[in-house]
């Protein structure tokens, strides 16, 4: 049985400093009490809901500790949630806050186009990257036989693909909406 692997740090995406207007258990209008946070997982890209700590204030782009240990800012991890219970302000910060992590975890996704590979004869994983066709597909796999990419702009000089980190960026946010079949970087909730 595989372990289950929780987020460890997350990003703020929107802070909710009097929660957020919901159903009460009894039926009635009313708000979840408390400070809320909307976050994103640093690693699995989890999108999730917290309750903040009395008197802690966070900002949109603030790296917060979520893991099973002591939190500073955090009190209670409520659960994940979907791409369309993000606040309008959560969806504006999220393709900022995800080029982010893509950038801080640069050496992970120029692994996975040194070794991504076909996903059925016909399509290549490569391709489910806004982006990138049978074209551009074909430069990364001839470069990177020839020598594994070091870095994005080893990546982008070598084979003219558009700016990396954008297009990993846009892939993400497609796999959060629920946009596609295949999940390269983000898991089902």
């Amino acid at each position: 049985m595989m372990e289950k692997r929780y987020e460890e740090h997350a990003y703020v995406l929107d802070f909710l400093p009097h929660g957020r207007p919901g159903i009460r258990p009894s039926g009635r209008a009313g708000y979840r009490a408390g400070a809320l946070v909307q976050l994103v997982g640093e690693e699995f890209f989890t999108l999730l809901e917290a309750l903040v700590k009395e008197g802690v204030v966070v900002k949109p782009h603030d790296r917060v500790y979520v893991g099973k240990e002591a939190r500073e800012e955090i009190t209670y991890i409520i659960g994940r949630i979907g791409y369309d219970e993000l606040t309008a302000a959560a969806r504006m910060e999220l393709p900022a806050v995800i080029g982010k992590i893509v950038l801080n975890r640069e050496r992970g996704f120029v692994n996975f186009f040194n070794t991504a590979h076909a996903i059925t004869p016909r399509m290549h994983s490569l391709e489910l990257i806004p982006g990138i066709g049978k074209k551009y597909m074909w430069q990364i796999l001839n470069e990177r036989e020839r020598k594994p990419f070091e870095s994005f702009e080893d990546l982008q000089k070598r084979t003219e693909i558009p700016n990396p980190v954008k297009l990993i960026t846009k892939r993400i946010l497609e796999e959060l909406a629920g946009d596609s079949k295949y999940r390269l970087f983000t898991r089902a909730h």
